[in-house]
């Protein structure tokens, strides 16, 4: 008899006034009874309408049986088979706007916790059972360990190709790495599911910067490999171009969340310390915005987010907004910086902020936020983080004949395949689509896998 509560299971958290003072993770994880009593849940339907919204397509109702039964190692096996990082995915998935969202008993109750029964199923795995296949002769080069570019190298290690993958910073990992903070995706996680891939028989390549050490060319006429996936990534900062902005106290958030996580930067026998500032100012509502608003306050510092639009219209997981908040991070809607003010000598004083309103649906629908005349106010602040998107780095179409790009910095590839303009070369992920999720990534080097697994078969 499956179990018929309207509700989840509750996901076990540190309280909300001494996570914020510590970097571990929030959330705890489910028991294994837990995890057992919400697998329970699953009405195992035969049309599968959650599968629909997985980017990586997992058979979810096969992997939640086995669970059900108390057999997690099958039920991993079950995941393992579409998905290359699920103890990363079960943490960091937006859940509730992909396979949840159509999970049947979503319609008189809460879903299924998918995701919190594939994070245990993942952690509870034992390991060290992957063995990597026969090859198969061919070479695939991999740029970038991210995502995208992880998940695209373990499907072709799966079909016996000889892959590399070829990282720019000293650690592997990409934006689950640099950009995800410790408490919401502890990096042993991270180096777990890339161990993995390396029982597969994938090979890292770090402090390796394709463009400057070598080229895409070079791996492709000089070493051998006989197709390119790029999965790069979108690590280019965006800014407002308002006043102030090259002041002592302003960063990106690909900054300050890379000097915090990568670099350790919190710990004050750090080599490369961060400003401990007593008032920051986040401008964005994304889930990056989250990321760098949760540090900061856990630096000790007093945090206002500023968003132009209306709470309702934040782009975050409404989990990361309802985690902050528990935190003490302040939110203002409806405003937007229009200045940073220095202090005399040279560092950040405040933020002049304009107070927005939103106008009637335009021809597409949608309310756009305009300013209110002689609405202006400053929030005081040492420290500001512009979380308002990023762009792909142009040093690979800059260094690469015959890579189209569009007017954003994307590389033009068919959705379907991941094929860019260049033979050989395929492309997906942030690279392709501007910053994105994980899980949207992981389904771009998924399908670019199966397309350049055909191309060298069909060119064999």
């Amino acid at each position: 008899m499956p179990n018929m509560s309207l509700t989840k299971n509750e996901m076990p958290v540190q309280d909300a006034q001494i996570r914020s003072g510590n970097f571990n993770e929030v959330a705890l994880g489910y028991t294994k009874e837990q995890a057992v009593n919400e697998a329970q849940r699953c009405l195992n339907c035969k049309n599968k309408p959650c599968v629909s919204g997985c980017p990586v397509q997992i058979d979810i109702p096969a992997f939640i049986a086995r669970a059900a039964c108390g057999d997690f190692e099958g039920a991993y096996d079950i995941m393992s088979q579409s998905s290359s990082l699920p103890a990363v995915c079960g943490r960091v998935c937006p859940q509730e706007n992909q396979c949840e969202k159509y999970c049947v008993r979503g319609i008189k109750g809460e879903p299924v916790g998918i995701g919190r029964i594939e994070r245990f199923t993942a952690d509870s795995h034992r390991g060290g059972t992957a063995e990597a296949p026969a090859k198969n002769g061919h070479k695939i080069a991999v740029i970038g360990s991210g995502p995208s570019g992880l998940t695209c190298a373990g499907d072709l290690a799966k079909k016996g190709y000889s892959v590399t993958v070829f990282e720019a910073l000293h650690t592997a990992g990409g934006v689950l790495v640099y950009g995800i903070p410790e408490f919401r995706l502890p990096k042993a996680i991270v180096r777990k599911e890339i161990d993995a891939l390396k029982d597969l028989g994938v090979e890292i390549c770090l402090n390796t910067v394709i463009g400057k050490t070598v080229s895409i060319d070079e791996l492709m006429d000089e070493y051998g490999y006989e197709a390119v996936f790029i999965g790069s990534g979108a690590g280019l900062p965006k800014f407002m171009n308002i006043p102030g902005e090259n002041l002592k106290g302003v960063y990106s958030a690909n900054e300050f969340l890379t000097r915090i996580n990568l670099m350790k930067a919190y710990d004050d026998k750090s080599s490369t310390p961060i400003q401990k500032a007593s008032r920051t100012v986040v401008v964005g509502g994304g889930n990056v915005a989250m990321d760098a608003a949760r540090c900061a306050k856990r630096l000790g510092s007093d945090v206002t987010v500023v968003y132009r639009r209306t709470e309702k219209e934040l782009p975050a997981r409404a989990e990361e907004v309802e985690h902050a908040k528990e935190e003490g991070i302040v939110f203002k809607m409806l405003t937007n910086p229009v200045a940073v003010n220095p202090s005399d000598d040279g560092w950040v004083k405040s933020v002049k902020c304009q107070k927005m309103e939103l106008s009637a649906p335009d021809e597409s629908g949608r309310a756009r936020p305009v300013p209110i005349e002689g609405a202006l106010f400053d929030i005081d602040a040492d420290c500001v983080i512009m979380a308002i998107g990023t762009s792909p780095n142009p040093l690979i179409k800059s260094t690469t004949e015959g890579l189209d790009t569009n007017k954003w910095g994307g590389i033009v590839v068919d959705e379907s395949t991941g094929r860019t303009s260049r033979e050989g070369v395929f492309a997906g992920g942030d690279a392709v689509t501007g910053a994105a999720t994980v899980i949207l990534a992981m389904g771009a080097g998924k399908n670019a896998a199966a397309a350049i697994d055909e191309y060298i078969r069909n060119k064999g």
